[in-house]
């Protein structure tokens, strides 16, 4: 039983059946591949012993926990395909713990400096439909460079007769997502101006186009712009990405008083643990206002 024949076999299993997207389809190889060339091939046959001894060299290599845990989900999942095609008795990996993840309090743009960027880019259309969207919508950076006409609003005679996008998130799964006034002003606006050639508009139907491979935006053009932006702003770059606009949209929101169920929803995520990370962060600045203005504290 070759490693790499039933890796494959494993791969396309996930695309055609699970609708794995490409970047995951490459993570689980990568992490399959590692494996198998630290086991000299013999990922199919491995114990639970060696692949505990894989895990123990990614240790040593100082390797995150959260890229243990990824490396370890990939194995569970191909084992599991490794039972189901009768190519194993057993699963090995059922024996394995994964390693325990402590998850970073990201570090939130303030609503000051969210509105500084959107006014530093108030006379480029599109710049300000990209903002609008990851922040007034949370996308992923994914979910918005690919974005397509048709899972825009509904409109009619240049009115938009609803307000949710059509979004194809994490797994293939499907979620509404609401927009705001301001970003369905943004993105009309956009729209009125894509209709030029500047921008490659001929090379499909994504809503950033773009004459590159992939027909749209790519991601690194998006970081590349977001920190052009932030350096006009006077913002470190290496806090102004995509990402960060989405923790903004998130935070704020619960700063607003939305739960966390609804942010949750929003958000596309989908084990609540993902969302409770940005309550640490709410934690935090109630920590602060009770050290500078209780009596008590002084």
């Amino acid at each position: 039983m070759s490693d790499l024949a039933r890796i494959e076999a494993f791969l396309e299993m996930m695309s055609a059946e699970r609708g794995a997207s490409p970047n995951t389809l490459d993570a689980y190889g990568r992490d399959l591949l590692d494996a198998s060339g630290y086991m000299g091939g013999g990922l199919c046959s491995a114990e639970a012993a060696d692949l505990s001894g894989w895990l123990q060299s990614l240790a040593k290599d100082g390797l995150a926990a959260s890229t243990q845990a990824r490396k370890l989900s990939s194995l569970k999942r191909f084992f599991r395909f490794l039972f189901e095609e009768h190519d194993r008795k057993d699963d090995p990996t059922s024996k394995l713990d994964a390693p325990k993840v402590t998850r970073d309090v990201p570090d939130v743009l303030s609503r000051e400096q969210v509105d500084a960027l959107l006014q530093a880019c108030a006379e480029d259309a599109r710049m300000t439909c990209l903002l609008e969207l990851v922040y007034g919508a949370g996308l992923r950076v994914s979910e918005l460079v690919s974005l397509r006409l048709g899972n825009l609003p509904r409109r009619r005679l240049g009115l938009w007769e609803t307000r949710e996008m059509i979004i194809r998130g994490k797994g293939g799964k499907e979620r509404l997502c609401p927009l705001g006034a301001p970003a369905l002003l943004a993105l009309r606006n956009w729209l009125e101006a894509r209709d030029g050639d500047k921008y490659g508009t001929g090379s499909g139907d994504f809503l950033f186009p773009s004459r590159g491979k992939s027909g749209h935006l790519t991601r690194r053009r998006l970081a590349q712009m977001l920190e052009k932006l932030a350096h006009a702003v006077g913002l470190n770059p290496a806090r102004v990405y995509p990402h960060a606009l989405r923790h903004a949209y998130a935070t704020h929101l619960l700063q607003g008083g939305a739960d966390l169920r609804s942010v949750q929803t929003l958000l596309g995520h989908a084990d609540i643990a993902t969302t409770q990370i940005y309550t640490h962060v709410l934690t935090d600045e109630l920590a602060e206002l009770l050290e500078t203005s209780h009596p008590l504290a002084h």
